[in-house]
């Protein structure tokens, strides 16, 4: 009998998603029967929670116009940074783990699939994943009480912290299957996270200089602060300054032909996904507006990034020179947001080793590496 069929006898004989869930159901079993998980949720409560009341007491006595948003945003910064550094360690080797315990064979020769063990596994090192992020929605909250948050931002920023978290635990569990030693396996994820973190960076920062366009006419618009009033006490007037409009020859550097590469950033992803809507009323003269408030550590990656996509500015007016109530630019107009193809870019590279894992849980094994233990 051949191969294909005795894997279709397999699938068969045990439904597809029976399978995936008895495979989830060992796994998150043996979790749980360990005092590790628990001892890591325990640190993570408190880490989070002393990160939490420090950035309070900080951001209260720093921004008196309300300190919901910087908070909430800072918070959900910590907990997807905390997550990327979590999540490889529960899922890379979660293949190879069994493999060297010589318990992987026994589910091989049983009526399970590969992609039967392979999806178990990933789901249960998800599932595993999300208990810390379920552990953190008590500090999320108390910052959406504090009020100046849509709730719709603190939802969608829930679900793509869940769906990056899921990811990574997707890369964690597909190397495990391709490499032969758990340390390894697990240095490879978070070396996958850091390519995905901070290698993005460093490839758009070092991609800048081929973007460069040199003599370039650009129109520059900037208040005349030599007619500036100041009042008794030596403060500047809020008042309409004349402006003051010349052009001049300099280089500018086309970053919307590079700014995909910051799509795979799985801080860019989380940023950008998130409908941000903050009150604000911007003044007909100088000065912020009473009730603006500044954005935070999300939003201002999602506008970086945003102003990355438009490119240079060619025609740089008065309100953008002082950033009256944000940049001035208009870059909530961009066609198309980045966190899609984010999305698209991470999720081709996780589901591409999940598909070279499977290959390597088929059996009968033509090919060991030396040393590889089988039951």
């Amino acid at each position: 009998m051949s191969t294909q069929t005795v894997e279709e006898t397999r699938a068969g004989s045990l439904g597809y998603a029976a399978g995936i869930r008895t495979v989830f159901g060992l796994e998150m079993r043996q979790r749980l029967r360990g005092r590790a998980w628990y001892i890591m949720l325990l640190v993570w409560f408190v880490v989070i929670g002393l990160v939490f009341m420090l950035a309070a007491l900080t951001i209260s006595a720093s921004t008196p116009n309300g300190s919901g948003p910087v908070l909430f945003e800072m918070i959900v910064g910590f907990v997807l940074f905390f997550g990327l550094l979590l999540a490889p360690g529960l899922s890379a080797n979660a293949i190879n783990g069994d493999r060297a315990a010589g318990t992987l064979a026994i589910l091989q020769v049983t009526l399970l699939t590969p992609g039967q063990i392979l999806w178990g596994k990933w789901l249960a090192s998800w599932v595993a994943s999300l208990g810390f992020l379920v552990l953190s929605t008590p500090f999320i909250f108390w910052a959406l009480a504090l009020g100046g948050v849509n709730p719709v931002e603190a939802f969608v920023s829930l679900i793509m912290l869940a769906i990056e978290l899921g990811l990574v635990c997707a890369l964690g569990v597909g190397i495990s299957a391709l490499a032969g030693r758990p340390l390894f396996s697990i240095v490879a994820t978070y070396m996958m996270v850091a390519l995905l973190g901070l290698g993005t960076l460093i490839a758009f920062g070092l991609s800048y200089s081929l973007v460069e366009e040199k003599n370039v006419q650009v129109t520059q618009s900037f208040p005349d602060y030599s007619s500036q009033t100041f009042d008794s006490n030596g403060f500047p007037v809020q008042e309409e300054l004349n402006c003051i409009t010349e052009e001049v020859t300099t280089s500018v550097w086309h970053s919307q032909r590079i700014a995909w590469l910051l799509a795979a950033n799985p801080f860019v992803l989380v940023a950008d996904a998130v409908p941000y809507d903050r009150e604000s009323d911007e003044p007909e003269t100088g000065g912020f507006a009473p009730t603006y408030r500044m954005p935070g550590v999300m939003e201002s990656i999602s506008q970086q990034v945003r102003l990355a996509q438009a490119g240079p500015d060619y025609n740089v007016t008065c309100e953008e020179s002082q950033f009256f109530g944000g940049s001035g630019r208009d870059i909530e107009s961009e066609p198309f947001p980045i966190w899609p193809l984010g999305l698209a870019l991470q999720g081709a590279l996780a589901g591409g080793l999940l598909y070279l894992g499977r290959r390597k849980l088929v059996t009968p094994v033509r090919r060991l590496a030396q040393g590889t233990r089988i039951a």
